[in-house]
């Protein structure tokens, strides 16, 4: 599964500079004009990282950023500061509300995908790796594969994105809507229990003769890749 940033910018057309970009470099995007709409997005779907304009229309951007700082709800959500002001006070003042990093107008793209991709890497290494692993398992995503040991493993594009998110959260137990979320999406009309219909096929694609089932299945709860969890 892609990591997913939200982009908060007024001027349409660096939004969609942005937005081209970062969707080129393997990013799933959603965009906001405002701090209003960006909070809905935020309520709606979780996200790996939010570029932030310093200017918006209505609450500024390092209001908003204080805001959500001071609410508590997104500790670890990377916030990238966007703005013309480059005096060292209002950066100083930018990262001291919650900007983990900032970037002044006008930007080079690469810099801006390279400061990106730098603290997506701090703080969600799983979301950027070209290869997830788990005990023998290893998922490539440059060759969209799954090896077992020394066995190539065939599974559906919904295994695959499955098998994704659990090893990108690998040793914590996912709810059913949780696994809904992350590998079909929030606009998806899916009943939660067909998450175990995709589970039960990617197990039958996971293990062979006596190999372990590296599934477990918590009841109440939901499914994780763990040797522990019974």
């Amino acid at each position: 599964m892609k990591p997913s940033i939200l982009v908060v910018e007024d001027d349409t057309a660096l939004t969609t500079l942005l937005e081209y970009n970062l969707a080129a470099t393997g990013y799933d995007v959603v965009t906001a004009p405002s701090a209003e709409i960006a909070a809905d997005h935020l309520a709606e779907q979780t996200f790996d990282l939010m570029v932030l304009d310093w200017m918006l229309p209505g609450q500024s951007g390092i209001e908003f950023c204080n805001q959500l700082r001071r609410s508590g709800k997104f500790p670890k959500l990377p916030i990238l500061m966007l703005t013309a002001r480059g005096e060292e006070a209002d950066r100083v003042r930018g990262l001291a509300t919650g900007a983990d990093d900032y970037v002044v107008k006008p930007f080079s793209v690469p810099e801006l995908l390279a400061r990106v991709k730098a603290l997506m890497r701090r703080s969600a290494p799983e979301r950027v790796a070209d290869k997830l692993t788990f005990g023998d398992i290893t998922l490539d995503r440059a060759a969209h594969r799954v090896q077992r040991g020394a066995r190539t493993v065939h599974v559906g594009p919904t295994e695959y994105r499955l098998l994704e998110v659990l090893l990108e959260s690998a040793g914590r137990v996912l709810s059913r809507s949780q696994l809904l979320d992350r590998a079909w999406g929030t606009a998806a009309e899916i009943d939660e229990r067909t998450v175990d219909v995709h589970i039960g096929r990617l197990r039958k694609a996971l293990v062979r003769g006596a190999e372990s089932d590296p599934i477990r299945t918590v009841r109440g709860a939901g499914y994780a890749l763990s040797d522990e969890l019974e």
